[in-house]
């Protein structure tokens, strides 16, 4: 593993373990971005099931973005995995952002959900 994996593994670990310390147990979104698409999944942890999970390979999405790698993308990936969600009967997550920074694509998905609905 480089040098760059190896700093990204640790801010994983280092964002998720401040996310297990928090008090309130909630389903976790959880983000994963490529060069490609992007991907979120709400996870319950205690049970460790997926809750509700949205990315731009979907059939619903794919055919109305123009690029599956772009801000907008990530937007409609965060409102419809807000509209799972509370189909799902979650209001309330807390944002796993996995490593990344928070900027771009990862922000706009956060405010997109948070738009839609979402509580974190």
């Amino acid at each position: 593993m480089d040098h760059s994996k190896k700093l990204f593994k640790r801010r994983q670990m280092r964002v998720r373990s401040k996310l297990r310390d928090t008090k309130v147990a909630r389903p976790r979104l959880s983000v994963f971005r490529s060069g490609r698409h992007i991907y979120a999944q709400i996870i319950d942890d205690a049970a460790g099931r997926t809750l509700a999970m949205c990315s731009t390979l979907d059939k619903d999405l794919k055919g109305n973005l123009k690029s599956t790698g772009s801000i907008e993308a990530a937007g409609a990936v965060g409102k419809a995995v807000a509209e799972r969600a509370k189909t799902a009967g979650v209001s309330a997550v807390v944002f796993d952002r996995g490593g990344y920074r928070f900027h771009g694509r990862i922000k706009a998905l956060a405010d997109a959900a948070r738009e839609a609905g979402l509580v974190f």
